[in-house]
């Protein structure tokens, strides 16, 4: 597959700024991948295709407010540091990304906050946007990353709304969010209500959790036509031995196994043992999926519609066929539903 292949063209109005009022009641659209065939229904109908023993897996990590804005010592000029990961706990260090990258060098200060309290020294430069920086604070471990977060804001993506509004900090979260370390939502999660858990209850339809914190790699741009050749940003993963016996024992009863979202799709594909099963595992992947691919673990995905030329296209069109998503693409748009993190869903089973 080359990545020209997943070129369209989305008008901005086709980004929802906005999730709908009540988690449960985006759109749903649900293709059938063996026949092409497409349904359109409400998300919480989503377990009326599902039945006792099922299991959906599920991504429980925590999106922490990763941006924060400052300013560089002595020019005073506006910066923005998007917090990446925490790279040494003791050492207040953090593997983060400064824009604009291109005056900030190693030994900077950066100042934030409107008293300019806590400050920052650029240490090390990782890449040619990424930097380290050791945030200089004297005080406990805890008191440091309550100001740090305090100053930072809920990441949602310039590209979906330029303006976060404090709703944003609920919207922007699942509300099974468990292990803080994301700086994206696993978006597909967000549609799940309390409401929907408990009638996947009534229905005998088990949960699933792991952790996949979820990096900014999915949303980098692609930069090689040949898809091959692309290489996804690592990102924690952690399927605990509890979550995988559950995975396990649905698939070895013949029941199916939903992945909620992109991450969980790639969180379970891998390790995954000769016989189809998931393995306790508590590490890093980089897995990057896209067409052709044989899946060995779930047999339905749901995820949120994608922009043009994104990995997690790669990945649903990886699942429910290329042709097949590609077409359910354009009926989405013709249809009216919403593309983004805060958009409609697409269920392929």
């Amino acid at each position: 597959m080359k990545l020209s292949q997943f070129q369209f063209l989305l008008p901005k109005d086709k980004i929802a700024q906005e999730p709908t009022r009540w988690r449960d009641e985006c759109k749903l659209m649900v293709l059938h991948k063996d026949t092409g065939e497409i349904e359109h229904r409400l998300f919480k109908d989503i377990i009326d295709y599902f039945g006792k023993g099922d299991c959906f897996v599920l991504n429980d990590t925590k999106v922490f407010p990763a941006r924060l804005y400052g300013k560089k010592e002595k020019t005073w000029a506006d910066i923005m540091v998007f917090l990446l990961r925490e790279l040494n706990r003791e050492q207040r260090l953090w593997d983060v990304i400064v824009d604009p990258a291109r005056k900030i060098r190693i030994g900077n200060k950066l100042y934030f906050g409107e008293d300019q309290s806590l400050v920052a020294e650029v240490i090390d430069n990782t890449t040619s946007r990424g930097r380290t920086l050791r945030f200089l604070y004297d005080g406990p471990y805890e008191e440091f990353k309550q100001t740090l977060f305090n100053l930072g804001e809920i990441p949602v993506p310039k590209w979906v709304k330029p303006k976060i509004t404090p709703e944003d900090n609920e919207n922007f979260q699942t509300i099974f969010a468990a292990h803080e370390g994301a700086v994206s939502v696993p978006a597909a999660g967000l549609h799940f209500s309390r409401e929907l858990f408990n009638r996947m209850i009534l229905k005998d339809i088990d949960k699933a959790f792991i952790t996949v914190h979820m990096g900014i790699g999915h949303f980098r741009k692609v930069d090689v036509e040949d898809l091959s050749k692309h290489r996804m940003d690592s990102e924690r993963l952690i399927i605990t031995p509890e979550a995988a016996q559950i995975i396990n024992k649905a698939k070895n009863g013949g029941h199916k196994v939903l992945a909620v979202g992109v991450t969980v799709t790639r969180g379970l594909e891998t390790f995954v043992t000769t016989n189809s099963e998931v393995r306790p595992y508590d590490g890093w992947t980089n897995k990057f999926i896209f067409p052709p691919y044989s899946f060995s673990i779930p047999d339905a995905m749901v995820t949120n519609f994608h922009l043009p030329e994104s990995t997690m296209l790669m990945s649903a069109a990886a699942f429910g066929g290329f042709q097949n998503v590609m077409n359910a693409y354009q009926v989405a748009m013709d249809e009216g539903y919403r593309f983004g993190p805060y958009g409609d869903a697409l269920l392929m089973i």
